[in-house]
């Protein structure tokens, strides 16, 4: 399973998101810090999920670090991270 599977995996099963988009930037980084070869270290993240509404963004933050887990975030250089609550219609 690649990482990009194993945080779409584990977000989906925390948040059950109305978006999720996990975007892998490894190749944009090549010949910086943390580069790995074959990619997978590099990540931006999209989330809009109504299980993180009225949590703080750094509570929101927190949420999705969490529900990633240690040991992935640990295999990966870099995560930025989108996170939004659906406006309610």
């Amino acid at each position: 399973m690649t990482v990009t599977e194993e945080i779409s995996q584990r977000l989906n099963t925390a948040f059950a998101p109305r978006l999720l988009e996990i975007e892998n930037q490894s190749e944009q980084h090549r010949g910086h810090a943390g580069f790995q070869e074959g990619g997978e270290s590099h990540f931006h993240v999209t989330i809009s999920a109504t299980a993180l509404d009225g949590m703080s963004r750094l509570g929101r933050h927190r949420a999705v670090h969490s529900a990633i887990g240690k040991d992935l975030l640990g295999r990966i250089h870099a995560l930025s991270l989108d996170v939004q609550v659906p406006q309610t219609e």
